[in-house]
């Protein structure tokens, strides 16, 4: 299948795409705000500038995009032009993920990723769903974890 802009175009499209203060981080922050959570957004002293950090439980929570950084769900798709360009960026976001992670960890942070496919599209998760499995998890002692579209799960 072809590009249907030209380069020029696409890059244009591509430098549009924010990343920070986008519809998904919003909807969690409302979430937080909702449940009576305190939390920082956009942090820049810790590694990785987390989109939410919750002091009081020593919890960091992360609002992933499914394309971004590869959510293996119905939101990612393989890019058909550019393919190996898009699928090498998409793997270095990967392994930063999992430095980021590792180092957040090893100063005594826990950690929470929010996909994107749970908060919109066909297969979301009902609003009061996500927020009590929030709420769940900042209560609980679980080191890492995730929210999708099937629930919450522990990393391994």
């Amino acid at each position: 299948m072809a590009d249907v802009h030209d380069s020029k175009t696409r890059s244009k499209n591509m430098r549009a795409i924010k990343n920070r203060g986008t519809a998904i981080e919003i909807k969690v922050a409302d979430l937080l705000v909702e449940a009576g959570f305190s939390f920082r957004e956009q942090v820049q002293d810790l590694p990785g500038k987390p989109d939410f950090v919750v002091d009081d439980y020593k919890a960091i929570i992360f609002v992933h995009g499914c394309f971004w950084h590869h959510h293996n769900c119905y939101l990612f798709k393989t890019p058909a032009t550019r393919t190996d360009f898009w699928m090498n960026k998409i793997r270095n976001n990967v392994r930063n993920d999992q430095r980021v992670m590792q180092n957040l960890l090893n100063h005594g942070w826990r950690i929470l990723i929010v996909w994107e496919c749970s908060l919109r599209g066909r297969k979301q998760l009902p609003h009061n769903d996500i927020v009590e499995r929030i709420e769940e998890w900042l209560c609980s002692s679980t080191k890492t974890s995730y929210i999708d579209t099937k629930g919450i799960f522990t990393l391994p």
